[in-house]
Parts: C-alpha cells; sequence; structure tokens
C-alpha cells in the first residue's frame, strides 16, 4: 500500500492552486505532444489522460491503487492501460515504449537512480524520456528548497522538494535535450533521449 493512498481523495483539490498557477498550462504544452506507445510514470489521479491525442497507446503506472481508481475514471481520447507497479520495479520488458513520461514524480520516488535506471530500460533504443517535475532550482530557488525541505518532509512524507532530478537522468545514462525552467528553476520540463546501446561482437 503506498502512502499516497490515503491522500489520494484530496490530492487533486490540494494540487488546484499551483495547477491554476503554472503545472496545468505546462502539462497542455507537453502532454498532447505525446505520441505512440507511451509509459506514464506515477500516473496518480490521472490528470494528464484527458490531454493524450487520439492513437496515442498510454499505459499508466502507480504503486496507488487508490490513485489508480481515481485515474480510471478519467475521460480520455487514448489508448489507456493503468497499472499497479513501482517505478524502482517496472513489470515491463525492454524497450517495450517509444516514450517514459511523468509529472511530479520522482521527488517522490525512495531511489531515483534506480527509478531511472528501469525507466532506461523499458525504453526502445533513442527513445524520450519527458518530465514535468519541481526540483531544486538555481541561485534563489535552490536557497528556497534547501531551506524548506525539512518542514516539507513531515508534512509530505514522500515528496522531496530539493531533488536535483535533470542531473539525475544525466547521470543514468539519459542524453538531455532541452530543459525549460521555470519559477527559479524550481519547476522543470526535462526532454531527454536514451543512449544507443552499441554491443561489440
Amino acid at each position: 500500500m503506498s502512502t499516497l493512498d490515503d491522500s489520494s481523495s484530496v490530492y487533486d483539490r490540494g494540487m488546484r492552486p499551483l495547477e491554476r498557477l503554472i503545472f496545468g498550462q505546462l502539462r497542455r504544452r507537453t502532454f498532447p505532444q505525446l505520441r505512440g506507445d507511451v509509459l506514464e510514470l506515477g500516473v496518480g489521479t490521472g490528470v494528464n489522460l484527458s490531454l493524450y491525442r487520439p492513437g496515442a497507446r498510454v499505459t499508466g503506472c502507480d504503486a496507488s491503487r487508490e490513485m489508480l481508481g481515481w485515474a480510471s475514471r478519467r475521460h480520455t481520447r487514448a489508448t489507456v492501460t493503468l497499472v499497479c507497479a513501482d517505478v524502482q520495479r517496472l513489470p515491463f520488458a525492454d524497450a517495450s515504449f517509444s516514450t517514459v513520461a511523468g509529472s511530479l514524480v520522482f521527488c517522490s520516488v525512495a531511489d531515483p537512480a534506480q527509478g531511472l535506471t528501469e525507466t532506461r530500460r523499458v525504453l526502445r533504443p533513442g527513445g524520450r524520456l519527458v518530465l514535468l517535475e519541481h526540483t531544486r532550482g538555481h541561485g534563489l530557488g535552490a536557497w528556497l528548497t534547501d531551506a524548506l525541505q525539512r518542514l516539507w518532509r513531515i508534512w509530505s512524507h514522500e515528496c522531496r522538494l530539493n531533488r536535483e532530478t535533470t542531473r539525475n537522468v544525466m547521470k543514468a545514462g539519459f542524453k538531455v535535450q532541452r530543459v525549460e525552467r521555470h519559477a527559479l528553476g524550481i519547476v522543470q520540463v526535462i526532454e531527454a533521449t536514451a543512449y544507443l546501446i552499441i554491443r561489440h561482437l
């Protein structure tokens, strides 16, 4: 059972101010562009599902069955399958997806390096990773997230304010193509590709 099970019914209401302020517009610019076989990590209550266009084949995974219950009620034009799974132990074969996406997920993964290793494993060679995340930020943003992290952890349990997600993506063997920064760099849209693995005979 995920600790998010207890908060799933109020999660969307709690996020509403931030959605209106910044996350909603970034979701609307990001998720409709995703095509093909898409794995959405940490799909949560399914807030992105209505944004996918017809023809997208989306597998949404989340560690919380309660969250997936809310996600299953979302209207969507895409073909959607929901799976209860931990990002750190994905139940999918190697090279299953052309795109892996997520929003506000790697802030809450206990071992982000392991989660990103699994992400790379299930991506096809040259596949895209697209993340909308809150991160440590830069300058004043870094100072703020570091200063607030201890109090935030008490309230949020799993979520870390000051994760260095872009750096973690690079360490996991992805080539970062673009980083779009907002709100002192605290909010980032990260686009990366999986390196091609060349095996010598």
